[in-house]
């Protein structure tokens, strides 16, 4: 394989590309952008291993682009960059966010994800039937939950949102994403001046006045927090309703037991696995990755989609089932990468999905499902739009 394929033909599965090679093998080879020879993983126990393997390193100077960026060359590394550090380098920023983002503290801030979705929805009611479910709701539920919590000024949102959409573009041009990325640094240097000025009881003020990091640092650890924060929250939302318009028998399951959020929250993560492109990971000595051997300096991309669709580890993987148990996915990554924030996701898709369902029962598509836009040039994968609507009275 040359280039990880991202075209689909239906909007809830893998490309099928990728299932083909699962089939053939767990791991194979793939040729980089750069023109290294290394390997992609789609089976889950290969994918697993290279995650979790401490052999396997995530340093920006040993793995290779997935991705030909010819677009613009912007730093792959800059000071604070969590996700692109082993440890112990990576052990410090981990440390300093861990408890910010515990499940106690995500059971914290529930009531407050229910009043940020039942306002959104207050507003949906009033302009609708018809509306985009991902800019009406699914967007900002996430964004403003995670300004409030960084401690970031949500009256910028179109800004940032423009910003971070266009530095997951793929197909961006050159000049945007310059300017996307100027702007974004500017916007988090302004507010993390702002905090060293008048201290905040938020997670930026709290790391200002924690003096472990310096300004360039806290840049980062913001940039890395904001846009992951909303971009995949957003998406598994929007994608997942989608999804379960398109199974009605499974959101009848759902309307009939609420009770089965939680579990719906995981098959909806494994079903649909919005990080659709990476991670990658490099050997730093000769590993068996599921009999194969990969040696040292090899890098490895990993597919979390084909992984969360292996039959070896999820019977009849592409059949959305709400009652299945999904425990064990990828899709929040895993090892000293696990997602930094899963717990507060889990509670705004939990939350959101509830509100959501229970205030329109009627909900439904408001055009056929293939108009539905697609981010297949995406860095994070889901729906440009998702236009819904309603039965009113």
């Amino acid at each position: 394989m040359r280039s990880i394929p991202t075209a689909r033909s239906c909007p809830f599965d893998p490309p099928d590309e990728l299932g083909r090679a699962r089939e053939v093998a767990p791991i194979s080879r793939f040729s980089f952008p750069d023109g290294h020879l290394g390997w992609i993983a789609t089976g889950y126990a290969a994918v697993r291993t290279v995650l979790t393997d401490p052999r396997f390193s995530h340093r920006a100077d040993l793995v290779r682009p997935t991705l030909a960026m010819d677009r613009v060359e912007i730093p792959e590394v800059l000071p604070g960059m969590f996700t692109r550090l082993d440890p112990p380098e990576h052990t410090k920023y981990r440390k300093l966010l861990t408890s910010e983002f515990t499940l106690r503290r995500a059971n914290e801030l529930a009531p407050r994800i229910e009043q940020i979705a039942e306002s959104l929805l207050d507003e949906m009611e009033r302009r609708g039937p018809a509306v985009d479910l991902l800019r009406s709701y699914a967007l900002p539920l996430p964004s403003l939950l995670m300004c409030e919590v960084l401690g970031l000024p949500y009256a910028e949102h179109d800004r940032f949102q423009h910003d971070s959409d266009t530095l997951f573009d793929l197909s961006a041009s050159e000049e945007d994403t310059v300017a996307s990325w100027l702007s974004m640094i500017d916007f988090l240097t302004t507010a993390i001046k702002a905090k060293h000025e008048e201290p905040t009881d938020d997670v930026l003020g709290r790391l200002v006045a924690s003096g472990e990091l310096d300004d360039g640092e806290l840049v980062t650890v913001a940039m890395i927090l904001l846009m992951a924060g909303h971009e995949t929250t957003s998406n598994t939302l929007t994608l997942g309703v989608f999804a379960l318009l398109e199974h009605p028998e499974q959101l009848a399951a759902l309307r009939a037991d609420p009770s089965l959020v939680d579990n719906a929250v995981e098959e909806l993560l494994r079903y649909l696995t919005v990080s659709h492109i990476g991670p990658v990971r490099t050997a730093v000595e000769d590993v068996e990755v599921a009999g194969t051997l990969v040696k040292a300096g090899e890098s490895v991309t990993m597919s979390l989609a084909a992984a969360n669709r292996d039959p070896v580890r999820f019977p009849n993987p592409d059949v959305l089932d709400l009652t299945r148990s999904a425990a064990g996915h990828v899709s929040f990554g895993g090892g000293v990468h696990l997602c930094t924030g899963l717990q507060l996701a889990r509670a705004e898709l939990r939350i959101g999905l509830t509100a959501l369902l229970r205030r329109f029962p009627t909900l439904r598509l408001a055009v056929p499902a293939a108009e539905v836009p697609l981010r297949e040039t995406m860095v994070v994968y889901g729906t440009h739009s998702l236009p819904v609507t309603w039965d009113v009275g």
